[in-house]
């Protein structure tokens, strides 16, 4: 352990206060998941500020957790006038305290987070995810998006009493969903009314006589076919491509996703789960482990496409034991990307385009991709077996933008001279 260089004040600090027994596992802990010295260095200042603070204020070791890191943080910094106090930036020392907790719980030295919600909503939520995952087949987003609707529902007709669907009328159904969308726009409300239906129909797969309380969930009106899809032309498909620094291993990992989504269609969670099976380099195709459902789908790799991902793994993969395709490039870098890393990708080269990418989202690509496909004589059909929709009519949209085809169809109007 090089004292000197993590900081000597730092770790003599930690070893007069009710932390001492967890340093060396602390700075394990970062070093496994590939932190720097100099980060970790930051990251003990900021720890072992917390620990005079733990001290001063005379609080045991049992005590800590999210609500006393948020008090620390938010009461004490603002107004500190500690001696030596570490002058690491905020979300350095947000972050250093995170890992402490985690690394305190590994060891068993602090309890386990204990949720706010009472123990019947947490048990009646842990009993619907298993539901949607294991009946329905729901992919993990969606599956939390419906649980927080619930979580909500719950609360509001619950709280902390006995969970009893026999004491909800049609009534507080219909209020609720009603209250809670006031001031969202159609898709949110009707996101909202979907997951009320879902729990309730849940409770009817359970046996319980919900059908009148189904009924009672208002549908909210989200026209589907009511806008064009927002496209990219040829030029700036190429733009945007040329807006990657592939001399860079990040660079080529980001193009290299990027390439996927524009060749293929595929969805940002499609993408951060390619694990390095899943590419076939002899056959040349890619297994695509759906991130709606469980469906998995074989597509063909194209010859760019399958370029730039050989360029990412000989020349800009980091060495790891993760078996995910594209992983992290900054500590922890042992973990495969998230669909948050897919996004920041696609909207940083928006960025670097000069572009809104606030107003611009990574599914324009998916679009962009099924109006080329659309261009070049395929059928809708044959769109919605590459975009592996699960009905025709998610594809019915892009008929939208086959003007030259709607224009042979298109009435004249009336009045107007033939």
């Amino acid at each position: 352990m090089d004292e000197d260089r993590l900081g000597v004040r730092s770790w003599r600090e930690l070893e007069e206060s009710v932390l001492a027994a967890s340093r060396q596992a602390y700075v394990g802990y970062l070093q496994s998941h590939g932190y720097a010295l100099h980060t970790i260095g930051h990251y003990l200042a900021s720890v072992a500020h917390f620990s005079r603070w733990l001290t001063r204020k005379r609080i045991r070791l049992d005590q800590i957790d999210e609500n006393l890191v948020r008090q620390f943080i938010s009461v004490h910094l603002p107004d500190c006038d500690c001696p030596g106090r570490s002058k690491c930036a905020l979300n350095f020392t947000r972050a250093a305290l995170k890992h402490l907790l985690k690394v305190l719980r590994a060891e068993g030295r602090i309890p386990l987070r204990s949720s706010l919600l009472p123990s019947a909503i947490v048990e009646e939520l842990g009993r619907l995810d298993s539901y949607l995952d294991e009946i329905r087949g729901l992919a993990a987003s969606t599956r939390c998006n419906h649980l927080d609707h619930v979580r909500d529902f719950l609360v509001d007709q619950y709280g902390n009493r006995r969970i009893d669907p026999s004491r909800i009328k049609p009534s507080h159904v219909l209020h609720f969903v009603v209250e809670r969308s006031k001031g969202c726009n159609p898709s949110t409300a009707g996101a909202i009314a979907s997951s009320v239906r879902v729990y309730l129909r849940f409770r009817q797969f359970g046996g319980d006589p919900t059908e009148a309380l189904i009924a009672a969930v208002p549908k909210v009106a989200v026209w589907s076919m009511a806008r064009v899809p927002r496209l990219l032309t040829q030029g700036q498909l190429a733009q945007f491509l040329n807006a990657f620094d592939t001399k860079t291993a990040s660079g080529r990992r980001d193009y290299a996703m990027a390439r996927l989504l524009v060749d293929l269609g595929l969805r940002v969670g499609e993408v951060a789960r390619i694990q390095l099976d899943d590419v076939d380099w002899h056959e040349g195709t890619l297994r695509i482990r759906a991130a709606k459902g469980r469906r998995v789908d074989l597509l063909p790799l194209p010859v760019q496409t399958g370029r730039a991902l050989v360029n990412y793994v000989r020349f800009g993969r980091p060495q790891t034991v993760s078996r995910a395709l594209f992983v992290r490039h900054r500590a922890p870098l042992d973990r495969p990307v998230s669909s948050a890393v897919v996004r920041s990708a696609v909207r940083l080269a928006y960025a670097r385009c000069g572009w809104p990418s606030a107003s611009m989202g990574t599914h324009l690509l998916r679009h962009t991709v099924a109006s080329r496909m659309l261009a070049n004589g395929a059928s809708l059909k044959d769109i919605a077996d590459v975009l592996r929709h699960r009905s025709l009519d998610t594809t019915m949209i892009y008929s939208k933008v086959d003007f030259s085809s709607l224009a042979a169809v298109v009435a004249p109007w009336p009045g107007r001279r033939s």
